[in-house]
Formats: C-alpha cells, structure tokens, sequence
C-alpha cells in the first residue's frame, strides 16, 4: 500500500471515530479539542486533522458547524444497516427493513467491495432538502454469498472467473494452483477466498467444474449453483438414509389406528416418483362419507437436529427445474421410505374427516396412521373416469369429485380467489434439448386432489389455532397471505377496466367476486396470462409465520402447510408441533420458530427463482432455433429500456428494445403501463397484440431479444 493510501485508509478509520463520538453524544454541540480528548488524541498534529475531519463532514453536512469551531450532528440517525440492491452502473441502493426509510444511493467508490445482497452498515451523509439520501458502506455485516457461478478465462500466467450473474461486476482472479481441474471458457463454481484492500478483484478458488458450456446438465447444475442449491447430499446424510430400516413392527402399527382395510389411492402426475398424499374413502351405515387424508410420516423417519433434519432444514424445499427435481430429502425417503407406493404397508399422518352429503364436516380426527394404497392413479386416469363416469372405484371418485365441488363452491363464496395461470411445458428430447412447447391444463382431478388437500391443511391450522387464545395460544407454522394494498389493488383495477372488466375494491369479498368473475372471463383469451400475472403481481406474497394465521387469497381464517413434508420443510415443522399438541405438549418456542419460518420462505422463493431461470434458459434454447422467425405476441411488460412480449403460440417471453424501434422516439408512461412515441404519439401497452421477430439469443445470459415489425 503507498503512503498516500495509507493516510487515506488513516483518515477513513479517524472519521468514523469522530461520527461515533458525535452518536454517542446525541445533540451534544463539541469542538475540535473535545473529541480529541474523548479519543484520548494528545497530539497537536494528530487534533488537527480532528479539526480537518469536522470540517469535511461540516461541508458533507453529515455534521453542522452551529458557531466557529462548535459541530453537532445534523441527523441523528447517521448509521443505518441495510441490503445492497445493486445496479447495472456500479452503484446501489441500500434497502432497509425501516418502511419509512427511504433507499440510501450508494455511489460504485463509496461501496467498498460491498456485493448485491449483503447486509451492510452504511454512513448517511446530511442531506440537503429535495435530495436524495446518500452515503458510503463501512461495514459489511454479512455477505449474501461467497460462491458464483461463470466461465474459467485461462491465461499462460493467471486466470480469471466471469461470474454469470449480472449484478456481480468484478471478476474472482483465480491463482493457477486453484483451478482445480477447470479448462478454458469451462463453467464453474468459484468461491471468493480473500479481497485485499487495496485489489480491485476478490481472490477466489474454483470450488465445482460443471462442465461444457450449453450442455443441458451443465446449465441446470449452473442453476442450481447460482442459487445455493447443493448438487448432492453430504455423504454423512446418505449414509444415515440408508441406515433407516424399512420394516415396519407390530408394536409401531399397534400406535396407529389402521386404515389397511379402507380403500385408499393417490393421484399424481404421470411421471411422479414421490407420492407423499393418499386419500381413502369409506361409505359410512349413517348415509355420510369418510374421507381419510393420509400424508407420508416424515417425521417419524427424520430425527430433529439428526443430519438428515439439519440438510433438509438448510434445503428447505424440493426444486422443480425443467428437466428435473432437486429432492429436499436423499432417495431412499423421498422415492423409498416415505413415498406412499401402491400395494405396500406405510407410514402416514392423516386427517379423517365425516362428511355429509353437502361436504360440511361432522366429525374430524387427526392422527398417525398405517395405510395400504390399493391403487396409483395419474391424473389423466381420474380425469377419463370422472368425464366417462365408468371405470375402477368410479362411484367412489365420482362422490368425491361431487364432495370436491361443493367445498369449493363454499370457497370462492367465502371470499376465496381462482387465479388460473397458464402453465407452460417443454418436450424434450433425450439430450434435454427442448423440441416443442405445450399448455399443462389443471382439470377436475387435479382439482380434486386440491381441495381435500386444502381441507386438511385448513383444519389442522384452525385445531391449533383453537387450542388456546390470547397470551396461551400455541405456537405453530402458518401459511399466510395478506391481503393486498389499496394502491397495489387501485392501479390493476384501472387497468383491467381498459379491457372491459370491472374490479370492485370496496371490500375483500367484493374485490374477490370480482376478480374471480375476471379470471373466468379471460380463461382462453389473449389477455389472459397479463392480466393474470398483474393480479398476482398486485397481492402479497405468502410467507411462513407462526404470527399471521389467515390466508387472503384462499379466504381461509386459519391456514397451513401440511400435505407435503416430503418436498416442504414447514409440513415437517407443522407434523411435529401437531404430534406434540395432540400429546398435551406445552407450547413450543415461538422465536425459535419464526427464525425457522423466515429461513423457509427465503428457501422457497430462492426455488421459485431457480426454476424460472430453468424455464427462461429453455426458453431461449428453444428460441435459438426460431431466429428470423415471425411470431404474433402480447406486450406482457414495459419498462424504461424496452416492452417485454409474450409469443402467443409458445409463451416465450423476450424483449423489444426501444433503441431498436427506429420510426420515432419512445419513453415509458409508467402510470398507463405504456410506452408512447414523442413525435407521432403512437402508443404501445401493455396486453397490445405486436407482431413480432426473434432477433438475437443469449444462451449465457437467458435474455431473447425481438425486433419489432411494423405494418
């Protein structure tokens, strides 16, 4: 380090001192001579350059110089912690947990190595009024990860990483001796090792080669990474998966109440491995139904703080790639132990219920049980029965498809909302490469499934719930949804009226009628999956809690997460608490677990996030072939730099950007979701039909780029 940079880095250290002094004193009014003394500072040189600080925040006004030679603190927060939003140029935004803060601007050379992500403590400079806040890192607190996917660039000397994610702006220097096999323009894992001071680019080691670039697993794997998803179990955890026994002994049956005997089946997609719900049925002398639903008994199997429990937690939650299903527990659980096969003894955690004609309880019991499934349906299967009204068990799933119905019938006139997504498809061929794209339908056995599935989920929340109120009620893990914000509702509502549908926002359950009227009146129309997505857009997101119990957009008071401990790490949680509560447990730690709550929901949105780059990977790849090609499209997005549009015949999304429609000069009008042509006044919107021609595909980066073509 040169002298020059040492005085500076000298100077750095003294001037966040002088600030504490200033916090620490509150509104305390202190000359030069002052701090000294408070920093046990003797010498006449060294509270000099005290003076030369105060002065230089003075002219920042971080401090006010209130008479000659006597500084407060102009703002008394001056020190704030936040999350770094970063930016394309360099710069970020510090975003902080504080509604009413406003976002700190962070300019690139006051980041001081800070990263997209991380938690930071960030020096606010005073500001003058109408300016915005602005302020410098000088701490980082937590780093939001040390591993990034990119390619190896190899040199004679030296090589370096490029990162592929796009708020990661420095390259990782990657001695020679840290390759760890890794060839040239090959895709890896890196880990930040070390940031000198004085370097512009972190030090890393290349920790996982993944392989050749554009190769299907490389990508997928390159995906997983990216997002903190291990690519395999620690062999600690397979071995103690293995080590499970599969036999099940008369004395753990003899716990149970037993359900071998009950007709019971599942229903899943064609291609599932785990099944972790069943549902028996039974005709009951006093003309009702019982209808068991039966869930795999994880928690038997997975011993809390065991390193089976520990991975799973870390996980949080099965990913759902393209191609592939990144399971939360090893696969003699998932596909062995716990999934519930068809003609085998197994383990579950049920919720029975009695159910009249009308599909209104009479009884309920929850419980762990034994279950024998007789029959493994797909979907397709139940679906053919159902429109044929024939077929094996046909009177049973016919009743519960009538039974199905009328409790969403009761749904949606509680209040509930239907948002039918348009879910996309990709065939592929045995190299993964995508060769076609086709709509997923969710029909009456899909809904089926869902609604007995909700019941349970429904009436295990609302048992614990009930347990007791007030300073005794219990802890548990609830799903919950807020209902949305006034202004969020308001500006769909005014857009949705440029099509014709009226939205009601006067109460919750006028906004929900009116919504579902819209979602059935747009089913198979063009607008359908923009105006779907913005009403999403427009709710709150649903969390894990043990605070919150109701659940807006199902209309349900008491809500939770039950039906697939397989695959979610909260149902595990909510299995355990339940089998203590129905043993006359005493209420568990509520702060212990909402730390694991929150852990939960950043797992599952960190899986929602991987697999929409799964599907924006194959996307692209399947669009590299089409370029040239013409397609008809809906504008699905508009932003300040382009519109965002949805090919109608394969729902590829890709970009047009404005620099790239040369008959006028366009900018974006925010409010009406448009962007408008200065001279001519030529407006394009959102939900517009565009014709429109691939331009350009980037692979590495999952960004299509169309042009678009005029009449």
């Amino acid at each position: 380090m040169s002298k020059k940079e040492q005085n500076h880095s000298i100077k750095q250290v003294l001037t966040q001192l002088v600030l504490n002094v200033f916090e620490q004193n509150g509104n305390q009014q202190l000359n030069y001579k002052q701090v000294s003394a408070k920093l046990n500072i003797l010498d006449p040189q060294d509270k000099l350059v005290i003076l030369e600080i105060l002065k230089d925040e003075a002219f920042k006004q971080s401090l006010k110089e209130v008479s000659p030679g006597k500084f407060q603190l102009l703002e008394l927060k001056t020190f704030i912690e936040g999350k770094v939003d970063m930016t394309n140029d360099g710069s970020a935004f510090i975003v902080t947990d504080d509604e009413d803060e406003t976002d700190i601007f962070v300019a690139p050379r006051k980041l001081r190595n800070a990263l997209n992500g991380d938690w930071v403590k960030v020096y606010v400079y005073g500001k003058s009024k109408g300016k915005r806040k602005e302020g410098e890192v000088i701490e980082i607190i937590k780093r939001a990860k040390m591993e990034f996917t990119g390619i190896v660039k190899l040199s004679e000397r030296f090589a370096f990483f490029v990162p592929d994610d796009r708020k990661m702006l420095h390259d990782i220097f990657i001695p020679l001796n840290e390759l760890n096999g890794a060839k040239n323009g090959e895709k890896a894992v890196a880990q930040i090792t070390d940031w000198p001071v004085e370097a512009k680019n972190p030090v890393g080691r290349i920790k996982d080669v993944l392989g050749k670039q554009g190769e299907n697993d490389t990508e997928m794997n390159a995906i997983l990474a990216e997002y903190g998803f291990p690519l395999s179990f620690p062999a600690e955890v397979e071995h103690e998966a293995n080590a499970i026994s599969d036999i099940i002994t008369p004395q753990e049956i003899a716990k149970r109440r037993d359900f071998r005997d009950t007709l019971t089946f599942t229903i899943d997609p064609f291609d599932a491995k785990d099944f972790d719900d069943a549902i028996s049925f039974k005709y009951l002398d006093n003309g009702h139904y019982e209808v068991g639903v039966h869930i795999a008994d994880v928690s038997h199997y997975i011993i809390p703080d065991s390193a089976l429990d520990k991975e799973a937690y870390e996980r949080g939650t099965s990913v759902y790639l393209v191609d592939r299903v990144i399971p939360m527990l090893p696969e003699r659980l998932s596909n062995g132990l716990c999934s519930l096969r068809p003609k085998e003894d197994k383990l579950c955690f049920s919720a029975v219920f009695e159910l009249d004609e009308d599909a209104y309880i009479i009884n309920e019991w929850f419980g762990k049980t034994v279950i024998h499934s007789d029959r493994r349906f797909t979907y397709e299967e139940v679906q053919e029965i159902i429109e044929a009204q024939d077929g094996e068990y046909a009177k049973e799933i016919l009743t519960l498809n009538k039974l199905a119905y009328k409790l969403r019938g009761r749904k949606f006139k509680n209040g509930a909302i239907s948002f039918e997504t348009t879910e996309v498809k990709f065939k592929l061929d045995e190299a993964g490469k995508p060769i076609g794209v086709y709509v997923k339908e969710r029909k009456d056995a899909h809904k089926l499934i869902e609604d007995f599935m909700l019941l349970a989920n429904r009436k295990v929340a609302e048992y614990v719930a009930t347990l007791g109120k007030g300073k005794n009620k219990y802890t548990f893990v609830y799903r919950s949804h807020d209902s949305p914000k006034q202004e969020s509702l308001a500006n769909f509502a005014l857009f949705a009226a440029r099509f014709g549908y009226k939205i009601n926002t006067k109460s919750d359950k006028e906004t929900a009628r009116s919504l579902n009227f819209l979602m059935e009146d747009v089913e198979g129309k063009k607008e359908q999956n923009v105006l779907t997505s913005l009403a999403i857009r427009s709710m709150a997101k649903a969390i894990y809690t043990t605070k919150k119990t109701s659940h807006y957009g199902l209309a349900f008071d008491y809500y939770t997460h039950f039906t697939s401990p397989i695959r979610r790490y909260p149902d595990v949680m909510s299995h355990r608490l339940l089998q203590h509560y129905l043993h006359h447990g005493q209420s568990a730690n509520a702060e212990h677990y909402e730390l694991m709550c929150v852990h939960s929901s950043q797992m599952e949105k960190k899986a929602a996030d991987a697999e929409r780059a799964s599907v924006k990977y194959k996307q692209a790849e399947y669009l590299k072939e089409q370029v040239g090609n013409t397609f008809a499209g809906i504008i699905s997005g508009v932003t300040e730099w382009g519109m965002y549009v949805e090919i109608i015949e394969n729902k590829c999304e890709g970009m047009i950007r404005l620099r790239d429609i040369s008959d006028d000069f366009y900018t974006l009008d925010e409010k009406n979701y448009a962007i408008i042509g200065q001279r001519k006044k030529k407006i394009y919107q959102l939900g517009d039909e565009v014709k429109i021609r691939v331009k350009t595909v980037d692979l590495t980066k999952k960004q299509i780029d169309f042009t678009l073509v005029q009449d």
